[in-house]
């Protein structure tokens, strides 16, 4: 059985297990129980009544959050011709064609976001394998494949963050730092929420959001009520 530490136990004496809170509860309580002497990421876990195994139950997407992440985003931007500039002048950490697909097949992976133009997808084959099982493929569905190279990575540096459901429906996704405003938080919790809300499948069943929670990197989940979770996101 995992022991936990001093401080994580002072925090869960905080928390009411039977309970679950509003947002707005949630979020406030999120940021008083967080004890890690750095500024913690802050996340939600839905844990959807979705089957990912089929196709049309896969949710994927990507938004940009109202307020940001709070991370420094290195975006990679595979390009070629007019791209360069405008993707050089949009703020991309790195820019290039055939080198830096080279670069990549070779183990270079000091990056968070991968973007690139059409025109260039042939030439991903060969890195596929390194970037797929990272999460850092170029995907249209994403906005990370497309002529916009600018406005893409313009996004990608805003707060762009990607959400997909994992084994048994499960979604988890960063929504800010705790370093945040409880105002910010819930700009981007309310964001999230439409985003996941208005991407249920025609063919989900049953009660569509089964659980959801909020946490900090270090400090426990507190549990959020999905009806009220849902009226949020309705609004």
């Amino acid at each position: 059985m995992k022991k936990h530490s001093k401080k994580y136990t002072e925090a869960l004496t905080k928390i009411d297990s039977e309970k679950t809170y509003s947002v707005d509860e949630a979020i406030k309580l999120c940021k008083e129980v967080k004890f890690g002497n750095f500024d913690e990421t802050v996340d939600l876990a839905f844990r959807l009544g979705v089957d990912p195994r089929h196709a049309d139950q896969m949710i994927r997407g990507a938004i940009a959050l109202p307020a940001g992440t709070g991370k420094t985003v290195r975006v990679c931007v595979i390009t070629q011709g007019d791209n360069v500039k405008k993707a050089e002048d949009a703020g991309a950490d790195f820019v290039g064609g055939d080198d830096l697909v080279a670069k990549i097949a070779g183990g270079w992976l000091d990056f968070d976001r991968v973007i690139a133009s059409p025109d260039m997808m042939g030439k991903l084959g060969r890195i596929g394998r390194v970037l797929g099982p990272r999460g850092l493929m170029p995907n249209p569905k994403l906005g990370t494949v497309t002529p916009n190279v600018a406005n893409a990575v313009v996004e990608q540096k805003a707060g762009k963050v990607e959400y997909r459901t994992e084994k048994n429906g499960i979604i988890h996704v960063p929504v800010g730092k705790s370093s945040f405003s409880e105002a910010d938080l819930k700009k981007n919790v309310d964001a999230m929420l439409n985003a996941v809300m208005k991407a249920k499948p025609v063919s989900a069943k049953g009660t569509y959001v089964k659980s959801l929670t909020i946490s900090s990197t270090m400090g426990p989940g507190i549990k959020i009520d999905t009806l009220e979770a849902a009226q949020v996101a309705s609004k």
